[in-house]
């Protein structure tokens, strides 16, 4: 399972790349592996406030619907549209496929998230 350094991740099995004051914001390997066959996703609406630890939208894959928390605070500037037609992009490259990205309102809320080390200690908890 590959596990980026430049990324950032959540409990939820989220990652996050930022650049600038914008978050990228994908699933990672090990969530995509669990879930299986992606077959929908959910957008948030352009423009919608969020909030960090709030349901954001909804995945479903063959096995289960689940939704997906916000790591952070902020606005959303941009949707994977690509999912809505395609949402087994990400099955098939998880870390190369952003679902949405979020305007940063808060830059302090990067520090809850966790680095590439620090998930995979989580992972192998879980294991």
């Amino acid at each position: 399972m590959n596990i980026p350094e430049d990324l950032l991740y959540t409990e939820n099995h989220e990652w996050v790349q930022v650049i600038d004051r914008v978050a990228y914001i994908g699933l990672s390997e090990y969530v995509q592996a669990a879930l299986g066959e992606i077959v929908f996703v959910e957008m948030p609406e352009l423009g919608e406030k969020v909030s960090k630890g709030n349901e954001i939208l909804s995945i479903e894959s063959v096995k289960v619907a689940q939704g997906l928390i916000s790591p952070l605070s902020g606005i959303i500037t941009n949707v994977n549209e690509v999912l809505e037609e395609e949402p087994e992009r990400i099955n098939s490259d998880a870390l190369g496929t952003f679902i949405y990205s979020v305007q940063i309102s808060d830059m302090k809320e990067l520090d809850s998230l966790m680095s590439a080390e620090q998930y995979q200690k989580f992972i192998d908890k879980l294991d």
